[in-house]
């Protein structure tokens, strides 16, 4: 009985009837994959120049190699290069037309490596590129929000706990609120990327190879910083991108939570700052509006980064080792939590520094909602009141300001002295918004000097690279 191999495909030896078409297209990664293309000859090119450094390629086959996958390199950002489903993936397209290309010495590249450690190779080639843009922008939105924080640096705002009226605070605290997250975001991303720079070429399957590869010189070619130490684990480790992804949702929360405050801020109700128009969309009904689509945007995105998370975690939770068809599907969710991080990043840091801020509707609602009421209770003990008797006065006094529809500020001395016999004229410089955030004058405080100070710090900080 005669049999029909599996046709154009580079392992089809073993099978005697070709895969079923509808099974090509289901199985076929090369429609998202092939966003990897730059990585994986790269990482194609230093195989050979180190099979060659070894003694299994002559430095002639593999200078046709790489003049091969460097034409090959071109024709695709020429967008010449066609893209074949029943060749699989990124790999095997680049790989076929090789062959196709320089014959059979193109054959020889794939010695001592498979599959299953090239995808590995070439996603962490490609998340370490994705990781350095990223904190680019992290970094850009930084520089954007200081500027802004230096500027309003004097600028009083109410401070909320419970979306109610707290204490006063600055503007440019509040910014350097934001600034601190991004600063951990930063960290956390430079942690995940020495956990992404480690080498698994050289693994091959799951049980490494008989040939003398020099993995460390290849790690060397393409900037490495060491080689993984288990074969099993090399192939089928995708902790390194879920921990990007991890990392990725804390950044989108993070945003998300500017973009509420920002709403919020740029609604009629509160009016504290204008966002640009370029920034902004307005309805085809209703000519007066201007919707922050933006942050909505990026508010909306973080559900899909979430969900990405959540996948990758999914797919992992029961795969045994080595390597399984399963992890194909880790790259869609990557890659989108890598475009919509890098995206919604660019759109706060294009718009941060243009944001308006209305400082006279910040200073007005922070007069409303005794905002210094804290302050009068520290003034009281500051003449030796215990505290918590000190709570009780200033929550009577509070009382009447509820009743008469008046502010602390707005009482008289005869007023405020029914509630306590210690409280003399000095009382209001620490019910003035100013006095009050002035006295916060320690680090981390609101106090303008404190701010300018963590200002300073924070650009020396972002100019030495750290």
């Amino acid at each position: 009985m005669s049999e029909k191999p599996a046709q154009d495909k580079l392992w089809g030896g073993r099978f005697s009837e070709p895969t079923d078409q509808f099974v090509e297209a289901f199985t076929a990664s090369v429609g998202f994959d092939q966003r990897l293309y730059r990585h994986d000859i790269e990482g194609s090119c230093a195989h050979a120049r180190m099979l060659a450094r070894v003694g299994v390629l002559s430095d002639g086959e593999c200078e046709q190699i790489q003049q091969g996958l460097g034409e090959i390199l071109a024709q695709i950002e020429a967008g010449d290069f066609q893209w074949s489903v029943s060749l699989e993936d990124v790999h095997m397209n680049v790989e076929a037309r090789l062959i196709e290309r320089i014959g059979d010495v193109g054959k020889k590249l794939h010695t001592g490596r498979s599959r299953n450690d090239q995808v590995a190779t070439d996603i962490r080639l490609y998340l370490r590129e994705a990781i350095d843009g990223i904190l680019a922008e992290i970094r850009r939105l930084q520089q954007g929000l200081l500027d802004l924080a230096e500027r309003e640096a004097e600028t009083v705002m109410p401070g909320f706990t419970h979306l109610q009226t707290a204490q006063p605070v600055t503007f440019g605290h509040h910014m350097m609120a934001w600034f601190e997250m991004l600063e951990r975001d930063h960290a956390r991303l430079l942690d995940c990327r020495r956990r992404v720079n480690v080498m698994p070429l050289g693994s091959a399957a799951l049980a490494g190879t008989p040939y003398p590869l020099d993995r460390h010189y290849t790690a060397e070619l393409l900037g490495f910083e060491g080689v993984s130490d288990n074969s099993l684990d090399a192939v089928s480790d995708r902790d390194f991108a879920i921990e990007f992804c991890a990392a990725g949702a804390l950044i989108m929360t993070h945003l998300s939570r500017f973009s509420e405050e920002l709403i919020l801020w740029a609604s009629a109700q509160f009016g504290f700052v204008d966002l640009p128009d370029r920034f902004c969309t307005g309805s085809s009904i209703m000519p007066q509006k201007k919707n922050p689509d933006v942050p909505e945007l990026v508010r909306g995105k973080t559900g899909r980064v979430n969900g990405n998370l959540i996948a990758m975690l999914t797919l992992m939770k029961a795969q045994p080792l080595a390597y399984n068809k399963d992890n194909q599907e880790d790259k869609e969710p990557l890659f989108d939590t890598v475009d919509t991080l890098a995206g919604s990043l660019r759109a706060f840091a294009d718009m941060m520094p243009h944001v308006q801020v209305r400082a006279e509707a910040m200073e007005a609602a922070a007069r409303s909602g005794f905002a210094t009421a804290t302050d009068l209770a520290d003034y009281l003990v500051s003449k030796g009141m215990a505290f918590r008797d000190a709570h009780e006065v200033v929550g009577r006094a509070v009382r009447l300001g509820v009743e008469t529809g008046r502010d602390l500020s707005q009482m008289d001395l005869q007023e405020l002295q029914r509630f306590s016999s210690v409280i003399q004229d000095d009382v209001f410089k620490v019910l003035t918004l100013q006095g009050s955030v002035a006295a916060r004058n320690l680090h981390g405080g609101t106090a303008p000097v404190q701010v300018r100070e963590r200002i300073r710090e924070a650009r020396t900080r972002l100019d030495c690279g750290s």
